[in-house]
């Protein structure tokens, strides 16, 4: 599971919203068939929470899109 780093140079980007949420999905199934060892458990419950994180914001970025809308155009939207 590669995090991100503060050094640009060794960042890896962000996986895409879809990607994000299909890995958390395999991380409750695995987290919920019983069978990780507790320090397994408590890295993928780490990384569960690092993904909601990115879902969230791919969702909040989409609805200030959404929220620009105005007469049947999609205004540029400058948020990060």
């Amino acid at each position: 599971m590669a995090k991100t780093s503060s050094d640009p140079a060794n960042a890896t980007p962000e996986p895409s919203y879809e990607d994000a949420l299909a890995e958390l999905e395999r991380l409750v199934a695995a987290m919920e068939g019983g069978q990780m060892p507790l320090d397994k458990l408590l890295d993928a419950y780490r990384r569960g929470a690092e993904l909601m994180a990115i879902c969230r914001s791919r969702l909040d970025a989409v609805e200030q899109q959404v929220r620009l809308l105005e007469d049947g155009q999609l205004k540029p939207w400058s948020g990060a």
